[in-house]
């Protein structure tokens, strides 16, 4: 089962996996005691109970966790609503490895409310990732979590190979030069204006669950350094600074920065119907801008194209498989770097050594 826990209210309070049995006890022994020393205990208007007398309906959306991502699931779509991530430089440290991976559907999630891998098979549309795999290498458990369907949407395969990509990466360069990097990713439907001028919302929908293709993605970031004394910092929010993106769902060419899809926090909350970091609110909205703190640089084609040819050669498995990424990477006129050049020799030797080696004959 999933390493989720989900927070109900019991008598007012709050009572999860997260606490203890005896601290629930404790606390609804409290809640009872006052209860108990209330003269006129607060009665809830008969006409509210009639109504609420079987209940009232669920969405579904209530907070979910997992070893190292958090989200809101959204029943009608089969889509998160967002996924939230706290990545630091130690927990992007790790060999889980992908390949261990497979997407299925969240155990969590109510049968009638999942979406299912034949919803994406030839439709046309990649399998988005909100919370990366490649942001939980720490661990194979949280790594395999990330494959869960409740945290994928659909999404257009040269977008998710590509762009978004390239912003999964920069979320975790970030990781080397602050302390913490907060993430929260999802999906969106915006509206387009028609011929007639108006607005209208409208979407794909993929298989026999109907699973909704947003027409945009968005990610907030937030970074922040500890201080080097807490007598140094005048508030908790000093130091941090916060960026909001909205990418469209297709292919994004090199030629865009990543300040073309900027929008202020408080667009991006009108957009999603959601409000972010609460807890720092009205604070939330005047802090700094992260593209002024930090580069908002994503990886240029040379660049990207080194990546990829260095991910080809560590996952080779055959000397023919080593060559031909080398090989690929000099047609399109990319000289090997010194890290790549010094990874295809340490392959080479690995995959020399595992070849039988040939006696001689008597």
């Amino acid at each position: 089962m999933a390493n989720f826990k989900l927070f109900r209210f019991v008598g007012g309070f709050v009572c999860g996996a997260a606490l203890a049995t005896g601290s629930c006890v404790a606390v609804i022994k409290t809640y009872q005691q006052d209860a108990e020393d209330q003269r006129k205990p607060e009665k809830v208007p008969q006409a509210q109970q009639d109504i609420g007398r079987y209940g009232y309906p669920l969405a579904g959306a209530e907070i979910r966790f997992y070893t190292n991502h958090t989200l809101s699931y959204d029943q009608a779509r089969k889509t998160p609503r967002w996924v939230a991530e706290h990545l630091s430089y130690e927990k992007l440290l790790g060999k889980a490895d992908r390949k261990h991976c497979k997407f299925r559907p969240d155990p969590s999630i109510p049968e009638p409310f999942t979406a299912h891998n034949e919803d994406y098979l030839g439709s046309g549309w990649s399998r988005g990732h909100m919370a990366p795999a490649g942001d939980n290498k720490s661990s194979q458990q949280s790594m395999a979590e990330t494959f869960y369907l409740s945290n994928i949407v659909p999404q257009n395969y040269e977008n998710n190979a590509g762009y978004w990509n390239r912003l999964e990466m920069y979320c975790r360069d970030l990781a080397k030069r602050f302390d913490d990097v907060w993430v929260i990713s999802g999906p969106l439907a915006l509206p387009e204006y028609g011929v007639d001028g108006k607005k209208t919302v409208c979407y794909k929908l993929l298989g026999k669950d109907d699973v909704a293709v947003p027409t945009h993605l968005f990610k907030v970031i937030l970074v922040g350094n500890k201080p080097v004394s807490e007598n140094l910092a005048k508030n908790q929010f000093d130091g941090l600074a916060l960026g909001a993106f909205v990418v469209p769902n297709q292919p994004i060419g090199f030629e865009r920065p990543l300040t073309d899809f900027q929008v202020s926090l408080s667009e991006l909350e009108k957009m999603s119907g959601l409000v972010f970091f609460p807890k720092m609110e009205p604070t939330t909205q005047s802090l700094p801008n992260l593209c002024d703190k930090d580069t908002c640089a994503l990886m240029n084609l040379k660049e990207f194209t080194l990546y990829l040819a260095s991910r080809k050669v560590g996952s080779a498995r055959t000397m023919v498989k080593l060559d031909k990424s080398m090989a690929e990477l000099m047609e399109k006129g990319i000289a090997p770097d010194d890290y790549l050049l010094k990874l295809y020799q340490e392959k080479k030797k690995e995959l020399e050594n595992q070849q039988p080696k040939v006696g001689n004959r008597p």
